[in-house]
């Protein structure tokens, strides 16, 4: 029987599930500020996983994963621990804003101080309080305002560990992403901590496909954990293929963005993947791919500056391959068919 967890000033007993509000702050009314966690404490023994969603604030697919996956029936049979927190950044999820009221972004301010900025204050709580818990991180993300994010894993693949939970996500793409200083991923390194970080989707935007993805992708990650038992039916595994890098395709001139290729599209070297051209449309200037690869991101919005970027690609030894793989990726999660769901839950 493994011990109680203390969290705050909760204590939370082997085989109960509670959620809990911790406290970061007071507003300008006296209003408490506090960040929701739920923790799902196993009766045996086993890993501490946290699941956390919107260190950005408006980014909020993982808010809906965290949901889906408190919901799902298989929790029921959980060994270890689960510590869910759908809302990080409570200050900019409030204003739908990526930042803090002080302007500063949470990712770049971990490990955090509790003597720091607003922002290092609440990446000082994440440490103490969940991280301090945690055996192994998986961090929601999804893309910035008006860009879309194809569902991938990215991790530092010069870690073992880290590699095993991105191939247990099972999405088609793993990319490597070295470490930024005051990211969560930094901080969870230097305590030796392996972590993944999921995006998908565009912020402040539901995607179907993307929360699908994620919610499968963390079962599967408390599967390999060995957290949850083994699927009754077993499918067939798709190993992911892994990109060692990645290019941003940037807008030749100013002027709005026809494109011609979607998120999961194979590129070839020298092609023209979009069109920029002026209202009337007399001076058009093709975008021209670099590189030979996947596109993984891409901007929504038609209106664009020179320089900013457009498209995201992965470089793959085959990305031919990799285009097939997200094909058939999406198709087995397609929002009007059942046997995704059932795959979630199989009790559904």
């Amino acid at each position: 029987m493994p011990e109680p967890l203390l969290l705050g000033e909760t204590k939370v007993a082997p085989g109960s599930r509670i959620s809990v509000e911790l406290p970061v702050s007071r507003g300008y009314t006296a209003t408490p500020i506090s960040v929701p966690v739920h923790v799902v404490h196993g009766r045996r023994d086993g890993p501490h996983l946290l699941v956390c969603a919107a260190v950005h604030g408006d980014e909020i697919t993982g808010v809906e994963i965290v949901r889906r996956l408190l919901a799902s029936r298989q929790l029921a049979r959980l060994r270890g621990t689960l510590i869910a927190v759908p809302v990080v950044n409570v200050y900019g999820f409030v204003s739908r804003s990526r930042y803090l009221p002080d302007r500063r972004d949470l990712n770049r301010s971990f490990p955090g101080s509790p003597r720091g900025s607003q922002a290092a204050r609440l990446a000082h709580t994440v440490m103490s309080e969940l991280v301090a818990h945690a055996t192994h991180v998986v961090d929601l993300h999804s893309g910035a305002l008006h860009r879309e994010n194809l569902p991938q894993i990215r991790g530092c693949l010069d870690d073992p560990r880290t590699v095993e939970l991105a191939r247990a996500f099972e999405v088609p793409v793993v990319l490597h992403a070295e470490l930024r200083d005051g990211s969560l991923r930094a901080a969870l390194s230097e305590l030796d901590i392996p972590a993944v970080v999921y995006e998908a989707g565009e912020a402040l935007r539901f995607d179907e496909v993307a929360i699908r993805a994620g919610v499968r992708g963390v079962l599967g990650v408390m599967r390999w954990l060995q957290m949850l038992p083994p699927l009754r039916q077993q499918r067939p595994v798709r190993r992911p293929l892994l990109a060692r890098g990645s290019h941003w395709v940037r807008s030749p001139e100013s002027g709005i963005l026809r494109t011609s290729v979607t998120l999961g599209s194979n590129v070839e070297k020298g092609a023209a993947i979009g069109i920029v051209s002026d209202p009337l449309g007399e001076g058009e200037q093709p975008v021209i791919s670099p590189h030979a690869g996947v596109v993984i991101g891409r901007t929504n919005l038609p209106l664009v500056n020179e320089g900013d970027a457009l498209f995201h690609v992965a470089l793959f030894q085959e990305p031919e391959a990799a285009a097939d793989r997200v094909e058939a990726f999406h198709e087995s999660l397609d929002p009007d068919g059942e046997d995704a769901m059932s795959e979630l839950d199989p009790d559904h």
